[in-house]
């Protein structure tokens, strides 16, 4: 087992991704902290202990972007041991009948093709480094079991994403790699700050919905990543308890 156990985490800027690079951080990984924005990965680097946090520029839309970050990580590394796929977008609500096709590819490109490309690029790295094998986790969502209304491209997006991690942990069981994914539900960040204050449900009310601490999501995900690559949890849902989900409406 390689001594140093080193990750990538995408959009590590804010919210859930920076939570998690600073608990990966603190648990003494290496984290290759990855989002659009430089200053807002600075700001990550500068919260973790010394050393620990190497901001990396990166847009996972655009694939030579995708290439360049895990190009970093190998010639600062030399190998990957976990990819947190946790870029992503709301992008504007929609049903299917009024949504742009600009802003269904937008969430398109940016929620799956982007999670795409960090995954083929870090199983091509765990595959060829020795030790071989490493685990990707991939940020679903409550959205990847049930919609909210006028949500068509992201609950897509998310219900794609559960596609993506049973193929990557079924394609990756020869090579020691291990997929799983976490469903959160209402932690609170920016992207849910709308939420706490009220958000449009199926009967038609705009209700308040409860949020939780998005450092158990992150605990969560430093669950996932301390399992040998013997044992993986497939699936793990974690929300604010009493958020409409199970009877959602």
């Amino acid at each position: 087992m390689p001594t140093t156990r080193v990750a990538v985490v995408t959009g590590a800027g804010s919210g859930i991704g920076r939570v998690t690079a600073l608990a990966l951080a603190e648990a003494g990984w290496q984290v290759a902290a990855a989002g659009r924005r430089q200053q807002p990965l600075d700001e990550t680097v500068a919260a973790a202990p010394g050393g620990s946090v190497l901001a990396v520029p990166a847009d996972v839309t655009v694939p030579e972007s995708v290439a360049a970050l895990f190009g970093a990580v190998r010639r600062r590394w030399g190998r990957l041991d976990l990819l947190v796929n946790n870029a992503g977008v709301f992008g504007p609500g929609g049903a299917v009948d009024d949504l742009s096709l600009a802003d269904w590819r937008q969430m398109v490109d940016t929620n799956l093709t982007g999670a795409f490309l960090c995954a083929q690029h870090a199983v091509r790295m765990m595959k060829a480094q020795d030790p071989r094998g490493g685990r990707i986790i991939n940020n679903g969502s409550i959205s990847a079991h049930a919609p909210r209304p006028r949500s068509v491209g992201y609950t897509a997006t998310k219900h794609a994403m559960t596609g993506l991690t049973k193929s990557i942990s079924l394609d990756g069981r020869a090579f020691g790699i291990a997929c799983g994914q976490i469903d959160i539900g209402n932690a609170a960040t920016e992207l849910t700050a709308a939420i706490s204050q009220g958000a449009l449900q199926a009967d038609g009310r705009v209700l308040a919905e409860p949020t939780f601490d998005p450092r158990h999501a992150a605990e969560a995900v430093l669950y996932m990543a301390s399992l040998p690559l013997d044992t993986n949890v497939l699936f793990l849902t974690i929300t604010a308890t009493t958020m409409p989900f199970i009877g959602r409406g």
